[in-house]
């Protein structure tokens, strides 16, 4: 198990000479600008930190940016997720953050870009297809893209962390559910019916998939950093370390994997180009390094998404069991800090740090835990309202009676992966806090209980959760849903519920978050997070279309105590009490003593004062 990892801030003190030195180096290379994305060779969301160039040069930790600078200007491009975020972490007077949320770099350069501009970027840093967007905006004003041999950050950055060495371990039959074997047959399938023949794989989930193994390469999620080539018989190469690659692992991948030094990658990328191959890349996720390689040998790309993100996408029976296992004993974590929380909280002792490393204790303390599936938000009053935030290593704020308190955390388990938000009033609440928070229950409950005809993607149900917010005049920044991964990523694609949603169709076994919010800025945020699992939902008398409805499988107390009852119609109610009703006999048999007695207080059916008898059974 990791321990908690709180980020420090980079010196302020430090980033006047790293950008100066940045400049320095731009010159030397006879560039007029340079971007920075926030991620690694693999398109990552997190990255190892030999990879955290763009915290390295501005401060800012958040899990999605860029930068461009320029000999004369900088600027930090952040979605609304972040804004308050970066606010916090970067100086404003070496780094301008662009005001417009939806505003990109491609864009930025479109505008201020000075004319024949040479804008260097590195090739492994950048998919084909932003480079194409880096290109489109350059053209206009005659400028060029400049792939860089060696990232300049790099040149500068002293201290820089090694590549990450972790020893790669088998997945177990028992949770992946499909060999190997079977999962290869049913990808090269799919290839040859699409012309090709060779499938580059560079994104660390897709090959940890494919082959049922696991890694500990990158913090908060099990991945093992290599690239791959599966051919069109089912063998794969993998190029990674080979001392990453234990006997057992060896054993267990057998004959049809070959295990190959990283240096081998670019010559294997030759090779099926002179062989006359048609080889699948994914635009969006591979490497514009990767494309040139292949194009320097004049290969037959077949461009199209990574086919192993879609299969892993739909889990199997065998997955989804292990991830119901995984929410039981997450649950039983949740609902001990919970009835820890109401215990202490009022005290006024209690810091956001010593809350997020709390609930971290407690996974660790139910079975199984790896690590956190992503740093725990952990947002007591105003703070809540940063959707992202992250507390520092001073602490904090401490929660103190009249706070809304806001915590987003999970766990990686060996049978999967969880993601849960519970937002909880510290003493009394507020009437705005309850009218505010009971309008975001009304959303959540609406998207869980949604019935919808197969082909329907989660764009189309988006709307669903903001309906109660849009009567007020409110809504919130972010997407509603993200796709989940099984002892993988906790932000999977490609099914996502938002505004600006792909088409991707929700499909059976695949894992989705219904996380609706609120967020008022310096008073609190409000956010209420679960996981669903779509399936086949029973038919009514006369149905002409195949219907899927949700599973819930997150179980966790919501806090009553927020809840406005008369806002609440009669199945809404329905409904939060049944889900209360699950919760109580899933976890309530495995909690003790003040646990318990809190338990099922919290968990009492609404308006009820006692708990039912048949809650305590």
């Amino acid at each position: 198990m990791r321990p908690t990892m709180t980020r420090k801030t980079p010196p302020a003190a430090r980033m006047p000479e790293r950008l100066a030195a940045l400049r320095r180096e731009m010159a030397r290379l006879n560039l007029d600008g340079f971007v920075i994305p926030r991620g690694d060779e693999h398109q990552n969301e997190y990255v190892p930190p030999a990879a955290e160039r763009l915290r390295w040069l501005t401060g800012f930790s958040g899990s999605a940016g860029w930068a461009v600078v320029t000999s004369k200007t900088a600027m930090l491009f952040v979605d609304g997720r972040y804004t308050l975020q970066a606010k916090q972490e970067v100086d404003s007077r070496l780094f301008a953050l662009d005001p417009r949320s939806a505003m990109t770099p491609w864009a930025w350069l479109k505008e201020n870009a000075r004319p024949k501009a040479r804008i260097g970027f590195d090739p492994w840093l950048l998919s084909e297809t932003q480079l194409m967007h880096l290109r489109a905006a350059l053209r206009r004003k005659g400028g060029e893209a400049v792939a860089l041999p060696r990232n300049p950050i790099d040149v500068s950055w002293r201290d820089r962390p090694p590549q990450p060495a972790a020893i790669a371990t088998v997945h177990p039959p028992r949770f992946a559910g499909t060999p190997s074997a079977m999962k290869r047959a049913a990808i090269t399938a799919e290839l040859r019916a699409d012309g090709a023949d060779s499938l580059v794989l560079t994104q660390p989930d897709s090959i940890a998939w494919l082959l049922n193994v696991r890694g500990n390469d990158v913090p908060y999620a099990p991945f093992l950093l290599a690239f791959a080539i599966l051919r069109g018989n089912g063998n794969v190469d993998l190029f990674t370390d080979p001392k990453k690659i234990p006997p057992a692992v060896r054993r267990h991948l057998g004959r049809a994997v070959r295990v190959r030094e990283p240096d081998a990658f670019g010559p294997a990328l030759d090779a099926l180009g002179k062989a006359g191959r048609r080889v699948r890349v994914c635009p969006d996720t591979a490497a514009a390094w990767i494309f040139d390689r292949l194009a320097r040998t004049k290969a037959a790309l077949a461009r199209g998404p990574d086919p192993c993100q879609a299969a892993k996408a739909a889990k199997t029976e065998a997955e989804l069991a292990g991830i119901r296992r995984a929410h039981r004993r997450d649950g039983v974590a949740l609902a001990r800090f919970l009835a820890w929380l109401a215990r202490e909280a009022p005290k006024g002792r209690v810091t956001e740090l010593a809350a997020a490393e709390k609930i971290d204790s407690l996974r660790a303390e139910a079975g199984e835990f790896r690590e956190p599936s992503f740093p725990t938000i952990s947002g007591a009053g105003a703070n809540g309202a940063v959707v992202h935030y992250r507390v520092g290593p001073d602490g904090g704020r401490r929660l103190k009676p009249g706070d809304l308190y806001l915590v987003d955390s999970g766990g990686q388990y060996p049978d999967g992966t969880t993601d849960v938000t519970r937002t909880v009033a510290v003493g009394k609440p507020t009437a705005e806090m309850r009218e505010r928070f009971t309008r975001v229950l009304k959303g959540h409950i609406a998207l869980a209980r949604a019935v919808f005809p197969a082909g329907t993607s989660g764009r189309q149900l988006d709307a669903l959760a903001r309906q109660h917010l849009w009567r007020a005049g409110l809504d919130y920044d972010h997407g509603t849903g993200h796709g989940v991964g099984h002892f993988l990523s906790v932000h999977e694609g490609p099914q996502r519920i938002a505004k600006a949603g792909n088409a991707v169709p929700l499909r059976p076994g695949m894992v989705v978050s219904n996380e609706p919010g609120y967020y008022k800025t310096g008073a609190f945020g409000i956010r209420i997070e679960n996981l669903l699992a779509v399936r086949r939902a029973k038919p009514p008398r006369g149905a002409e279309r195949t219907l899927l409805d949700f599973e819930v499988l997150t179980l966790a107390p919501i806090d009553r105590a927020l809840v406005e009852p008369r806002l609440l119609d009669g199945d809404e109610t329905a409904w939060l009490d049944a889900y209360h009703g699950a919760v109580r006999r899933a976890i309530g048999p495995r909690l003790k003593g003040a646990d318990r007695a809190w338990f099922f207080r919290a968990t009492r059916p609404l308006g009820r004062k006692n708990p039912s008898r048949r809650g305590r059974r």
